[in-house]
């Protein structure tokens, strides 16, 4: 005969310490990037930067507003995939921001850097 249990035991949710110090990192690194990119100092380098990308000082601030958007995203577990995702496809835009309007192949490694990065991660997520 078969049994049924009315009350199964379950157990407490799993708190993965190793996700919660990734996620942190990732988003505090994007929120300094992405709040960095608000001020107009004269002289400042994201001002000359997105001064040479040609869009307009608009993009500077759109940029920063994603990076930081993603940055919050990425903290919340439900939202974290989402985050990832949003940042992965921004630094995937820096690569060719800084190859086709920049021309600057060197400094090409760090966004595809972190693009790698987050990807890997946000598939790590992924098959969670």
């Amino acid at each position: 005969m078969t049994e049924f249990k009315l009350f199964e035991e379950q157990s407490p949710p799993r708190i993965d310490l190793g996700d919660w110090a990734l996620r942190l990192a990732v988003a505090a690194l994007f929120v300094i990037f992405g709040w960095d990119k608000f001020p107009s100092r004269p002289g400042s380098e994201w001002v000359r930067i997105f001064e040479q990308i040609g869009l307009g000082q608009w993009f500077r601030y759109f940029t920063g507003v994603v990076e930081i958007g993603g940055g919050l995203l990425v903290l919340l577990p439900k939202t974290a995939f989402a985050g990832l995702a949003t940042l992965a496809v921004t630094m995937f835009g820096a690569v060719l921001a800084h190859l086709l309007a920049l021309h600057d192949g060197f400094l090409t490694l760090v966004p595809a850097a972190l693009c790698a990065a987050l990807t890997g991660i946000a598939c790590h997520r992924w098959s969670w």
